[in-house]
């Protein structure tokens, strides 16, 4: 092969595999993704899922073509809501802070007016289906900070998809270890679906 063609391939191959990564990388700050959002949405910041790259997600089988993703600040520059529940780890309240789920959706482009099914993969694997109906009458919450204070992986973060169980009829009278059932901590990935 002649020098030039062999760096006229060279280029080409060097640029399509950069095209084919930044298809895969989120367009966020620079910053590493938190939570991803795919499914039935109609804003994208991402490629498709990424089998080599995106382990954890193709090791828990999730699938998109495209989704939006948000690093900690895009979390932090929606309009926040706290509230304060009787945790279940403790038995004591705790205020947790952070976006609606419903504010977290409608961002990534889900319309919150269609009959849609909420998945919320945790990084456990643990994944909880709920209706978009619960989620705005439950007024779940991306919760990003316990007691004023960043939640770490490894404890009940980055974020959990919780809601106020004290003053939900649906919850308030169970014991305390049953009403978090709907709740995953270390939530990573919601998937968006029309139900049906």
């Amino acid at each position: 092969m002649h020098k030039r063609q062999f760096l006229a391939s060279a280029a080409l191959a060097a640029a399509g595999a950069a095209q084919a990564q930044s298809t895969a990388k989120p367009a966020t700050s620079g910053q590493p993704t938190l939570l991803t959002v795919g499914g039935a949405i109609a804003k994208g910041n991402r490629g498709p899922l990424d089998k080599a790259l995106d382990q954890m997600m193709a090791k828990h089988k999730v699938q998109f073509g495209t989704a939006y993703a948000f690093d900690a600040a895009a979390l932090q520059r929606l309009p926040r809501v706290h509230i304060t529940p009787t945790l279940e780890y403790d038995n004591k309240k705790h205020k947790l802070s952070g976006p609606l789920l419903s504010t977290v959706l409608a961002k990534a482009g889900a319309d919150l007016k269609a009959p849609l099914r909420v998945g919320l993969r945790a990084v456990d694997g643990y994944n909880a289906i709920i209706s978009l109906a619960d989620v705005q009458a439950y007024r779940m919450v991306v919760a990003t900070h316990l007691d004023d204070q960043p939640m770490a992986l490894g404890g009940l973060g980055p974020q959990w998809a919780v809601y106020d169980a004290d003053n939900l009829p649906a919850f308030k009278d169970k014991p305390v270890h049953e009403r978090f059932a709907l709740c995953p901590w270390g939530v990573y990935y919601i998937d968006v679906a029309l139900q049906g």
